[in-house]
């Protein structure tokens, strides 16, 4: 008897899941199908039911963060998308750049576990990169234009916004433990804030 369509879609979102933490973890090169498979607990065999190669798997495990452990970590955070406030647009900074963001390296949002991937990688999984960045860009940007900020003006300030989010924590990531690595996150939080009042 042939699996149902919801069987097959939730064992795709079990791959999936497993893939995005190995790759965050140790990156696309350093991830086989066979250790995503065996960490979604199934057979290699069936991963080509679900994907057509590697890298399209690794375009669905970037992507999926935004509607999966992305929208968990907004709700930790108190981040309503829906809800363009300046409090909402803080939160999300703090939250973003906090000791706890970084320290979850499985979890860890893939702008900043994976960019040099992303940079080597085919269009399908540069896209899907995108399309968080443009999440981010965009949650700010309603904050800002809530606020009365002209189209032009939230547009240069949202993207700024996230560039110190994403960067600062790239920074911290490659120096953890380090009095620098904390000063680079203090000093992208206090100036993300700047931004959001001016």
């Amino acid at each position: 008897m042939p699996y149902s369509a919801t069987h097959k879609q939730e064992t795709r979102e079990r791959i999936v899941e497993a893939a995005r933490i190995l790759f965050n973890r140790s990156g696309f090169e350093g991830i086989t199908i066979d250790m995503v498979m065996e960490a979604a607990g199934l057979t290699r065999g069936g991963f080509y039911n679900h994907f057509d190669n590697k890298e399209s798997l690794y375009a669905e495990a970037v992507s999926s963060f935004l509607m999966g452990r992305g929208a968990e970590w907004r709700e930790e955070a108190g981040v309503d998308p829906s809800d363009p406030s300046t409090e909402g647009a803080r939160r999300m900074v703090a939250s973003y750049l906090s000791s706890e963001h970084l320290g979850d390296l499985d979890g860890q949002c893939p702008m900043i576990a994976l960019p040099s991937d992303v940079a080597r990688a085919g269009a399908e999984v540069q896209a899907s990169y995108a399309e968080l960045l443009s999440a981010m860009v965009g949650l700010f940007e309603n904050s800002l234009r809530s606020n009365g900020t002209s189209l032009a003006l939230s547009k240069r300030k949202a993207r700024a916004l996230a560039a110190l989010c994403v960067g600062g924590m790239v920074l911290a990531r490659t120096l953890p433990e380090s009095d620098l690595a904390e000063e680079v996150r203090a000093a992208a939080r206090t100036t993300a804030n700047e931004l959001l009042r001016t």
